[in-house]
């Protein structure tokens, strides 16, 4: 009896194996689909909120940053999610499949918010960054003065600590800067991680649990909140329950607001 009830225990986890793989291969799928459509993806057009009428989560602006070998077409299905709830989504180009040097990225990005504030009055948005823009994203708050501008970043599957899946893509893609910048102990992690958080700014670390090209222990990072969820890498920006906890973490007062609130 005891080897049955064995048997059967292993049956059913060997079942729930093969309905994980095969929803992350459906993501991927999906996520190679849309990589495909790439920068020609039309931004989303929208009506920023009048200057001082954004509240807490709702209606601020949220820039989403894509990964490492990603553009902005690999970000559809959250924008998609972020937009049919009522916010306003900015996405930018950041090069041909956003190999180049994060600090330069970063620097564009910092200057494309500032030109959205300058035109739009808007002083704060949020940032939703997969994989390696989360990277990007800790770069502008720490040192481009995201301090001033971001609320609230949350990062999806960011390798904090580096990766070492990262000598895969320096294979395919030798000349690619940010690739070396991946690798664990890279100079430039080693820089990032020595910069303190901005008090600023509330950081959330979202991880998958099935993540084998950042795993949950590449992501940690001290002083910051932590969520696994049970996806995988590329269903952090594919699956509709992620986008769906992106939004709730977006709805959130930060410290201050719940202080000043009466």
């Amino acid at each position: 009896m005891g080897v049955l009830r064995g048997l059967s225990g292993r049956a059913a986890a060997l079942a729930e194996r093969l309905s994980q793989n095969a929803a992350d291969s459906t993501q991927a799928a999906r996520y190679l689909r849309h990589l495909l459509r790439g920068d020609r993806k039309a931004p989303v057009v929208a009506t920023y909120p009048a200057a001082g009428r954004t509240s807490e989560g709702r209606g601020r602006p949220v820039l989403l940053i894509h990964g490492f070998l990603a553009n902005r077409g690999s970000l559809h299905m959250l924008e998609t999610c972020l937009t049919e709830a009522g916010h306003v989504v900015l996405t930018f180009r950041l090069g041909a499949l956003n190999l180049r040097d994060i600090r330069d990225s970063a620097e564009l990005v910092a200057a494309k918010v500032e030109s959205l504030a300058a035109q739009t009055g808007v002083d704060r948005v949020d940032v939703v960054a997969h994989s390696m823009g989360g990277l990007l994203a800790l770069d502008y708050i720490k040192r481009r003065g995201g301090r001033r501008r971001v609320r609230r970043l949350v990062m999806l599957g960011t390798p904090t600590r580096g990766t070492w899946t990262a000598v895969l893509a320096l294979a395919s893609t030798p000349l690619g800067r940010a690739g070396l910048q991946l690798l664990p102990g890279s100079a430039f992690l080693r820089e990032l991680e020595d910069i303190p958080l901005p008090s600023e700014v509330d950081v959330v670390a979202v991880t998958a649990e099935r993540d084998w090209l950042t795993p949950p222990t590449r992501s940690l990072l001290h002083g910051v909140r932590h969520i696994s969820l049970p996806t995988g890498h590329t269903g952090l920006i594919m699956d509709k329950e992620v986008g769906d906890q992106v939004l709730t973490l977006l709805a959130e007062p930060t410290v201050d607001a719940v202080i000043k609130a009466p």
